[in-house]
């Protein structure tokens, strides 16, 4: 072997290096420090002992293969009944038995594991026949050891090569009821006594611990240690993911509840166009709910990647056609062959074809009604993935809704191939304000977390008092009251409510009570929908302005807290707005989702006439004089008013690209 170092005083060759994989014993004489094979051939490389992680600090020579290139090889444990502390000896682990007999246990050289990992797996663990746990419970529980001791943790993979080592003799089967397997280990249970059995996720899983001749096997999986072994590794990762998809499930809102009963579809005789029967109608209407159904159960599920195919099914999508850019997520987008999608597509069309879906969705009342549920379903996801705004979400959850909502739009319209137009903007107005609301709630999510961490910062705290001491508050509500005209009295009140809830400390689940009340106080005298919604406009107006003007003085004199000052403006002024836009949906009786979805169709519509009324203007224009008598025109004004022209309105120019 190229590289090998070369034996001293010894006649004969040195033993070749063990076949990967194969468990190998390293022993260290105390006297030379010579590292030891088990048929006692000494080699001439130095492993130096230290306590600590690193067992074997390997120094190989100048030219070594790739058999001498592992930095350390970490000494591992194996056997069924191991039961006392891990100890050292010079230069192994030693594993004290029942009765205090001590023994050496092989160790894979490719092994690194901490001893307080090699404990916590003997105290927490215990073989048994006839049990099996899942490999991603274990590896679950592997990481909340990892993150209890400050440990780096090892990928799945090695992890299940260090069980492995640990527990000799432990297998892998793949169990479960077909179509929904899982690997597991087999043979293996947690011990009565250990702790992980008060965790919830355990619970959760109980029945998995059950004696495996009560669940089918899969004959796809592999008994044998050293059968199958590339397979584990590969689908092990994707079990990680599927771990975390249920840890992160728990951060999500009840949806036993969430998807409320839509109102009947209703079409009057002469709504009913020729070719569309009663039964249409009402096989639509099931359709629509099913198709609802689905989305809010993948979703509860976190398969994101499921909407795309959903969508495409209900609106008739043609197998094969243009997917949209891909969506930027760790979840695997899902393996649908073609045979499927067409065979589901083919059930769909035996049902309603599209050609009656088309007309019967061109209906007006049909098109209410799809708005409708859009809103309903649209509020009710909102609801499941961001329950509560305030309350921490892992990073990749929130990351995951993001992508998500980021390519809302642009599957819609992919999905909608051949539908008319009309109905793909009535969509399109439903899915815009769904996909603004989750940015929004998941920003605001961020932005929560990061105050957080200064509202519990007691030395910022105390700087921010410091620093909010010197402003001039006389100064900013003279030049905020010519603005906004509130009332004197309730500004100096809101000032000292502010200054005592920061010096008390207060948590942010508190700092967002003091906000509700503030709102509800400053809006108590109006009730009506209408007038409620104009007044609640106006206050956030005036909030935003007198909290720009804080800030303002806290720049002007360079305050050390304005960072600090300025996170919590973020997020106190977007909480603001999202207590604001709940409590306008509940005085006019509607969801949050359709109430903003309504704003953004208003805003489009204003957007559309005024760029209507441009063109039309600049057509009446270019016919009555031509374009470059505009363009004259408006040059001479310029020139007579004395302006230089580069400040000239460049709109002429616009319409000459225009024509």
């Amino acid at each position: 072997m190229q590289g090998q170092p070369q034996n001293r005083g010894m006649a004969y060759p040195p033993p070749p290096p063990p076949p990967p994989g194969t468990d190998v014993q390293y022993s260290v004489d105390p006297n030379t420090g010579d590292s030891m094979y088990p048929n006692g051939a000494v080699r001439g490389v130095n492993y130096g002992y230290a306590d600590g992680n690193t067992i074997y600090a390997h120094h190989p020579p100048a030219v070594s293969s790739s058999y001498y290139e592992a930095g350390q090889a970490n000494v591992v444990t194996s056997g069924a009944q191991m039961m006392g502390q891990v100890s050292t000896g010079p230069g192994t682990y030693v594993v004290p038995q029942s009765g205090g007999i001590k023994e050496n246990y092989p160790v894979p050289h490719t092994t690194r594991a901490p001893p307080a990992t090699v404990q916590w797996l003997l105290d927490n663990y215990e073989t048994a026949d006839g049990v099996s746990l899942p490999r991603s419970l274990l590896y679950s529980h592997y990481l909340r050891h990892c993150e209890a001791n400050k440990l780096d943790p090892v990928n799945a993979a090695s992890f299940g090569k260090l069980i492995r080592s640990v527990f000799i003799g432990l297998k892998t089967r793949r169990l479960g009821t077909r179509g929904n397997s899982k690997y597991h280990y087999y043979g293996i249970r947690i011990k009565p006594t250990s702790p992980l059995n008060n965790l919830q996720e355990d619970w959760q899983m109980a029945m998995r611990q059950q004696p495996t001749q009560q669940i089918k096997s899969k004959t796809d999986g592999s008994d044998q240690d050293g059968q199958g072994e590339q397979e584990d590794e590969n689908e092990v990762d994707s079990e990680h993911e599927t771990n975390q998809q249920h840890q992160h499930q728990q951060f999500l809102g009840d949806a036993s509840t969430a998807l409320p009963n839509f109102e009947t579809l209703e079409l009057a005789d002469n709504e009913i166009p020729d070719g569309i029967k009663a039964a249409d109608v009402v096989t639509f209407a099931q359709m629509y709910r099913e198709h609802c159904e689905g989305i809010l159960n993948v979703i509860v599920n976190l398969q994101f990647e499921t909407v795309l195919t959903l969508w495409k099914n209900f609106w008739r999508c043609p197998v094969g056609s243009e997917e949209p850019e891909a969506m930027e997520t760790d979840a695997p987008m899902p393996e649908i062959s073609d045979k499927d999608r067409q065979e589901a597509l083919d059930k769909m069309e035996q049902r309603l074809p599209k050609q009656k879906l088309v007309i019967l969705c061109s209906i007006e009342n049909v098109t209410f009604y799809m708005k409708k549920c859009d809103y309903c379903l649209y509020q009710a996801l909102v609801d499941v993935l961001v329950p509560d705004v305030l309350r921490p979400i892992p990073p990749a959850l929130t990351q995951a809704i993001r992508n998500f909502a980021k390519n809302l739009e642009s599957q819609l319209i992919a999905s909608m191939v051949g539908i008319p137009q009309a109905i793909q903007s009535a969509k399109m107005i439903a899915v815009n304000a769904f996909s603004q609301t989750l940015r929004r709630y998941t920003s605001l999510n961020h932005l929560a977390q990061a105050t957080r961490a200064v509202l519990q910062n007691s030395n910022q705290i105390s700087q921010m008092l410091s620093d909010l001491n010197r402003v001039d508050f006389s100064n900013v509500h003279e030049q905020a009251s010519w603005v906004c005209q509130c009332d004197e009295n309730i500004v100096h009140r809101l000032e000292s409510d502010f200054k005592t809830t920061l010096q008390q400390q207060k948590s942010l689940e508190q700092w967002s009570e003091w906000l509700k009340n503030v709102v509800d106080s400053c809006l108590e005298s109006f009730k009506e929908g209408h007038n409620f919604a104009k007044a609640a406009r106006e206050f956030l107006l005036k909030w935003s302005f007198y909290s720009s003007m804080v800030i303002r003085d806290l720049t002007l004199r360079s305050a050390a807290s304005f960072g600090s000052f300025h996170l919590i403006r973020l997020l106190y002024d977007e909480y603001m707005f999202y207590i604001i836009e709940h409590k306008v949906a509940a005085a006019v009786g509607q969801t949050p989702i359709k109430v903003m979805a309504e704003q953004l169709a208003s805003l489009a519509r204003s957007s559309s006439v005024i760029e209507d009324s441009s063109i039309l203007a600049m057509q009446t224009s270019n016919l009555e004089s031509g374009e470059d008598n505009i363009s004259i025109a408006k040059c001479d004004e310029a020139n007579v008013a004395g302006a230089p022209l580069d400040d000239i309105d460049d709109s002429a120019n616009a319409e000459a690209k225009m024509e």
